[in-house]
């Protein structure tokens, strides 16, 4: 059995834990980050897990919690009208350069 209701589907692909992905909408929305197991739950109505929730302010940032393949829906479940949105992965801050120092002679 399939939703009664439309989302919008993004494949993350294979992800790094601690990748943040941003999600950017129009409206308030439903927003779930999902393993690729949970998604195909969730692609059958059947109980799925997820990160997220209602997004009320915009952009919102998740950060994936392990490696594996990734998706991100977004819905508008209990909420009129429908919400554009886009996404983006946020890169990882750049490393500082280690200082080295020399043992004191």
């Amino acid at each position: 059995m399939a939703h009664s209701f439309s989302y919008t589907h993004y494949d993350l692909d294979m992800q790094r834990a601690g990748t943040v992905i941003e999600i950017t909408l129009s409206a308030i929305a439903n927003v779930r980050l999902m393993s690729h197991g949970n998604f195909d739950l969730f692609k059958n109505a059947r109980q799925h897990k997820f990160l997220g929730g209602v997004a009320k302010q915009s952009p919102i940032r998740l950060k994936i919690p392990e490696n594996g393949h990734w998706h991100v829906v977004v819905d508008m479940e209990g909420h009129p009208g429908k919400a554009e949105s886009s996404i983006r992965i946020v890169p990882a801050a750049p490393q500082k350069p280690v200082q080295r120092f020399s043992a004191a002679s």
